[in-house]
């Protein structure tokens, strides 16, 4: 190791290096000169251990400025242990913070040089710099806030938007809800509506609080054609059990009850206090597509050409989304709901076609439709459960209508799966009681082979149809695995074939495809973070699909810090937005849809996917230790 001041050229030339990342890149840069003018520069050999649990408490926070720096936890040779620091990374901020011995062996990867200041100075510049202190706290999250910036403004001037649908509902501009009591007669509530020029009216009074609602949609059918005297009280016409949202709950929360529930007006309340009433045209003015616009389109398409224009709207409005700064989570949930819609207006035209009752079947998503997380390249995964006997008469009636529904899904752009995991297959559509069975032989007497290919069913969703015939299905799996330990230990085997693409010194194992060095975000990241939460939520009789929400409770369940579990799902939201960003641009690689050139990444983008991996690497070890070998 050897240790110089830097010079005064060498001082010019940092200042430019630095400058061009995270955190100097957004601090004063009087500040960053602090940095420099107190920095000593540091050489370390290749290979050479510079720290280690052995050594005295950090004294020192280190900046490489060329060169790598691979950190080891446990035996030197143990792949799964190792970090890369990459140029431009500080380290260990967390053991220089506290002003302990590091937690890992530190050594250089070839020839290493380094600025390091003292843990002195950098408690003065945290001072004097808050996006130093914020660094420091929060490093990651800073990351993935800049990282979502470079993306959302690639797709921002794409599109016209004046609100993030992150936006509380607090923060939105508010106009004063027109509301009349119960005992209000209809022709005076309707005047009311007309001077004030609005879509609705709410019902209410100080004693029950809100009671309903009547919407200028809802006049037509119910006091218009049946002739309705205008003289009775609104509460004989109103919307009963009125759906409402708070002020600390977001836009993205309104966006989602539109679609789900097909509303177009939501109260917003402060307490028991109506504050503001939100319409769907208040969220989405500013945008080419409507989220209602695309929902009633597809609820109202007549035959499966309309249906299939329709689909093709979902792509350009998730791009819009990004630009509005949605983040992957809703995104994801979005697009599943809107192909949902899609998938269950093929249902019904089909269902009509066949003379089937929606009451005698249900429609089922698999894999990551049925976790709501699909992406935009997403190939088909469905299944479907009749009720009564599985007589062949039956079973046939069904498989032709299930095989029209999948044919008119792969024109709408849902391709058909290659592995044939669709309701058209005899093998998955089945009867009430043929379902329950199998699940109870998965868990009770499965292989590993056999459930390898079984997993998927085990994230299973109701899209249309009869939901009580699913009921059986969930709660024998809420029983009957926790206590297995042969299928969770199969299971578990099955997960850990897949490895997180970590070298054996920490950084970033490609793939070659079409001549580029790239990374399969999918195959080698979030599968294996769906694949632990699931098997974890297996094991301790979570009844949740959603993998964030699995995560969640896995880490509750686990008595894991929150600070832990939430890095868990900060990993799987950022390899979703990755895979999205891919998507939806439509830049495959070599027919990957889910491939990215790590050369095609920037410096943060490039640093937090390692970080990501990193932590999708931790959690399958501590799946392995749990339930493997």
């Amino acid at each position: 190791m050897k240790k110089t001041s830097p010079s005064r050229s060498l001082i010019v030339n940092l200042t430019q290096q630095m400058m061009q990342v995270l955190p100097f890149s957004e601090m004063k840069p009087e500040h960053v000169d602090f940095f420099i003018e107190n920095s000593q520069e540091e050489y370390f050999a290749p290979d050479e251990v510079f720290l280690s649990p052995q050594s005295p408490p950090v004294n020192r926070l280190f900046f490489i400025r060329k060169g790598g720096v691979v950190s080891r936890r446990g035996l030197s040779n143990e792949a799964g242990e190792a970090h890369e620091f990459e140029a431009g990374e500080l380290f260990p901020v967390s053991a220089a913070m506290a002003g302990r011995s590091p937690t890992a062996t530190y050594a250089a990867i070839g020839d290493c040089f380094c600025l390091s200041i003292t843990t002195d100075v950098m408690r003065r510049l945290a001072e004097m710099s808050p996006q130093f202190a914020d660094f420091l706290s929060q490093s990651i999250m800073k990351f993935l806030e800049r990282s979502w910036q470079v993306l959302q403004r690639t797709y921002t001037s794409q599109i016209f938007s004046e609100q993030s649908l992150e936006t509380p509902l607090g923060d939105l501009p508010r106009k004063k809800p027109l509301c009349v009591t119960p005992n209000t007669s209809i022709k005076e509530a309707l005047t009311l509506m007309h001077e004030r020029r609005v879509g609705s009216i709410l019902v209410g009074d100080s004693e029950e609080g809100l009671q309903g609602i009547l919407t200028r949609y809802d006049i037509l059918g119910r006091v218009t054609i049946p002739q309705i005297d205008v003289n009775l009280p609104i509460k004989e016409v109103m919307t009963q059990g009125v759906k409402s949202l708070t002020i600390r709950d977001s836009a993205q929360d309104a966006a989602l009850i539109f679609l789900q529930l097909g509303i177009r007006h939501i109260p917003v309340m402060d307490g028991k206090e109506v504050v503001n009433i939100l319409s769907e045209r208040d969220l989405f003015a500013m945008q080419r597509l409507s989220l209602k616009h695309i929902s009633m389109a597809i609820r109202s398409a007549p035959d499966l050409a309309s249906v299939a224009l329709c689909a093709k709207d979902v792509r350009r409005f998730a791009k819009n989304l990004i630009g509005q700064g949605v983040q992957a989570k809703q995104l994801t949930r979005l697009i599943s709901d809107l192909n949902d819609l899609v998938c269950d207006r093929l249902i019904e035209l089909y269902a009509h076609q066949h003379n089937i009752d929606m009451k005698s079947f249900a429609w089922i998503a698999l894999g990551s439709e049925g976790r709501s997380e699909q992406t935009i390249a997403t190939d088909q995964d469905n299944a479907l459960v009749f009720a009564g006997e599985a007589s062949d008469a039956v079973r046939e009636k069904y498989l032709a209508f299930a095989l029209d529904v999948n044919k008119a899904l792969d024109v709408c752009g849902y391709p058909l799966c290659k592995g044939n995991v669709m309701a058209s297959n005899p093998k998955i559509c089945l009867s009430e009681a043929e379902w329950n069975r199998k699940f109870a032989h998965w868990i009770d007497e499965g292989s590993g082979e056999n459930l390898l290919n079984a997993s998927i069913y085990f994230d299973f969703r109701r899209v249309a149809g009869n939901p009580d015939l699913l009921l059986k299905m969930k709660e024998i799996i809420l029983t009957h695995a926790p206590p297995n330990l042969r299928f969770l230990k199969q299971l578990a085997d099955n997960s850990l074939r897949m490895k997180v693409p970590i070298t054996w010194h920490g950084g970033l194992d490609t793939i070659k495809l079409d001549g580029k060095q790239c990374i399969d975000l999918k195959k080698h990241g979030t599968a294996i973070l769906v694949d632990a939460a699931r098997i974890y939520a297996l094991a301790n009789a979570i009844p949740e699909t959603n993998t964030r929400e699995r995560l969640i409770a896995v880490g509750q369940a686990l008595k894991v810090p929150e600070a832990e579990y939430m890095s868990w799902v900060t990993a799987f939201e950022y390899l979703q937005m990755l895979r999205l960003s891919i998507q939806i641009d439509g830049h495959e690689i070599d027919g990957n849809p889910n491939a990215i050139e790590l050369n095609s990444l920037n410096n943060i983008d490039r640093r937090i996917l390692k970080e990501s991996l990193s932590v999708t690497r931790n959690f399958q070890q501590r799946l392995e230790r749990a339930f493997g070998q």
